[in-house]
């Protein structure tokens, strides 16, 4: 089983009291994933690396500051936003999904951990009245649709950070035929993180 020990080999900087709620995580998870299939079961000895770990590469990547809004769109169990919500604790994050039982069990995680700065919504992310500065996913939908959810929900202009993996060449055409003068930069997590398991995955900045 992998240990919290690897999210510390990479963020040696957390204060104790990230560090507490990083390491309450699993416990967590493990206890509502006998009620709820948050995580699969067959993945849950990778929790620390597939799951939290992962999320933390928008870490690498995004300048996440004090009075920010975000929006982590198909939030599912709280990834990447509950990680990154723990590691910037002045920035403020909306975990959207539109599956009940999952926000149900996100929204019991933000109380545990006493997470001031998160809150979970039960909604599809277009039928929000909210405005953020950023946006957040990981592997829930193609970057035009996440792209048209977002449409009228920016405070200024839009920001996605995006955990991606495989090919991404088709995604990425198609959102460019929709928005030509888009900014795309692709982060190969490979060189934020040594493990195999980021070979091929990515961040996708989108402005």
């Amino acid at each position: 089983m992998v240990s919290a020990d690897i999210v510390f080999k990479y963020f040696p900087e957390l204060d104790e009291n990230s560090r507490h709620k990083i390491l309450q995580l699993q416990p967590l998870y493990a206890h509502h994933n006998e009620r709820v299939n948050m995580i699969s079961r067959k993945d849950f000895d990778n929790f620390y690396l597939h799951h939290v770990l992962h999320s933390l590469a928008l870490a690498r990547v995004c300048p996440f500051q004090p009075g920010q809004s975000v929006i982590d769109i198909g939030t599912g169990g709280g990834f990447p936003g509950i990680p990154l919500a723990i590691l910037f604790p002045k920035t403020q994050f909306t975990l959207c999904d539109s599956i009940g039982k999952k926000i149900r069990v996100v929204q019991e995680v933000i109380e545990v951990l006493e997470l001031t700065n998160a809150q979970g919504v039960n909604s599809r992310t277009e039928s929000l009245e909210q405005k953020f500065d950023i946006a957040t996913a990981r592997a829930v939908a193609p970057m035009s649709d996440l792209w048209k959810w977002m449409l009228g929900h920016w405070k200024n202009r839009a920001c996605f950070f995006l955990l991606k993996g495989g090919d991404l060449d088709q995604e990425m055409k198609d959102l460019l035929t929709i928005q030509p003068k888009l900014k795309m930069l692709a982060t190969p997590i490979s060189s934020l993180f040594d493990e195999e398991f980021f070979e091929t995955k990515k961040v996708i900045r989108i402005s």
